[in-house]
């Protein structure tokens, strides 16, 4: 279905695993997150292996590598998101309810 959109498949694998990365990096501990990160980074690993057990998949070792540039690019995005929220908090600029 994707295929119909034009989009190439290592944008879509980045999108996708960016957005894994983000909504805990929005939310949860830097702590946290230094288990999150390789963890969704292996999880892209485990299924690239897996696809190779699956006819009609392909295995791609760049796929696997657009996995993990999503993850650190989704991690770096919600680390700034975050700081950029509280240094308006501070301002007195924050959510307002």
């Amino acid at each position: 279905m994707l295929d119909y959109l034009g989009i190439n498949d290592k944008l879509e694998h980045g999108l996708a695993y960016f957005s894994l990365a983000l909504l805990p990096a929005l939310h949860e501990s830097r702590r946290r997150l230094l288990w999150i990160a390789p963890a969704l980074a292996a999880l892209g690993v485990l299924l690239e292996y897996g696809q190779r057990l699956s006819p009609g998949r392909d295995f791609e070792i760049g796929d696997m590598a657009a996995d993990a540039a999503g993850v650190a690019l989704g991690i770096a995005a919600g680390w700034r998101a975050r700081a950029s929220f509280a240094a308006r908090c501070l301002r007195g600029e924050g959510h307002s309810g």
